[in-house]
């Protein structure tokens, strides 16, 4: 397959399907062959947008298309069914975040999939933001040294979280983002506030990282993200910090006792990198570039079945009051 054009099928014609479908309209190394929505004429509008067939059933548009690989973008709580049918199936796939809302649901589509060897991926595109990028480089290069302390901060307009929705579909990303920068994360303590009216909206959550360091993270859907710094991200180390500050915008480094701080932004011509969606771009580069070789995604479903084990040891945490310690991966 690796110099062959990929057949790509799209489910989903919701707000961020539609970055899917740029992005698959706009690859000479993809055929966008099809996509598949709940809302018939919602779903026309969509397919008309990018001169591509479509269908109200998964099945027809897998019988009709014959994809390589499927790439899905549903309603948070819709994700199960339709994944679990995809992999059913047989045909290979990348998922929107959060996986499921459902540990016992998680792996029933982990091992499916692994029962059918099947290429299965999720989109923790904040990963390749070009400063989250240069954040883990600066680590892999020793510049930190041992992670002491680190922040996430990330918080906007929501609706409801009766299902604890701002702590599993967004601040998954903060999860994955910690653990992909600082290490495993073995205990958490939750706070959470239901004060707005519409389920616990706004949540604070200390941790431990495995290798010593701690952590906080605060999310909300009472905030906005017309806000400046609606995203900050800081790790302090015993050789320096780095922050990042709303995923795209800037990235620094700065070594302890050094008064003069290392910073990129992004220049005037560089929209690429200040661009929010972009990172999407990046990460199906990568996504891609690994399917097309035969090898596993760069981030597995795993990733999300584990971002979601930490939310629920958070949920226990605010539930019962006391620290969960012991957060085995799985």
């Amino acid at each position: 397959m690796n110099n062959s054009i990929i057949k790509i099928a799209l489910v989903g014609a919701g707000g961020w399907g539609r970055q899917h479908a740029r992005i698959l309209a706009g690859r000479p190394d993809v055929e966008f062959c099809g996509i598949a929505g709940r809302t018939p004429e919602k779903t026309r509008v969509r397919a008309e947008m990018y001169g591509v067939p479509y269908y109200t059933d998964i099945q027809t548009l897998l019988e009709k298309t014959r994809p390589d690989l499927v790439s899905l973008c549903l309603p948070s709580k819709g994700h199960f069914d339709a994944t679990l049918e995809i992999i059913r199936a047989g045909y290979p796939l990348l998922v929107e975040k959060p996986l499921v809302f459902s540990l016992d649901e998680a792996d029933v589509l982990l091992r499916e999939a692994a029962q059918r060897d099947l290429f299965f991926a999720i989109n923790f595109n904040h990963r390749y933001a070009r400063p989250v990028q240069m954040a883990q480089q600066a680590i892999q290069d020793g510049r930190l040294g041992q992670v002491v302390h680190a922040l996430w901060r990330f918080g906007g307009e929501g609706g409801s979280c009766f299902d604890h929705d701002n702590l599993i579909e967004t601040q998954c990303h903060g999860f994955d983002m910690l653990e992909f920068l600082c290490g495993p994360v073995d205990s958490v303590a939750a706070q959470m506030t239901d004060m707005t009216g519409k389920g616990y909206s706004t949540l604070s959550v200390a941790l431990h990282f495995a290798t010593g360091g701690v952590g906080a993270m605060i999310g909300s859907y009472d905030a906005s993200y017309a806000y400046p710094d609606t995203h900050l991200l800081e790790i302090n180390g015993t050789s320096g910090r780095i922050v990042v500050d709303d995923t795209v915008r800037r990235y620094s480094y700065q070594a302890v006792g050094n008064e003069t701080a290392e910073v990129w932004q992004a220049g005037y011509f560089n929209d690429e990198d200040r661009e929010f969606h972009k990172t999407f771009d990046k990460y199906f580069d990568v996504m891609l570039d690994a399917f097309r070789k035969g090898n596993p995604p760069p981030v597995p479903a795993q990733a999300g079945r584990r971002a979601l084990a930490l939310a629920q040891a958070c949920i226990q945490s605010f539930e019962t009051g006391v620290r969960v310690e012991h957060i085995a991966y799985g």
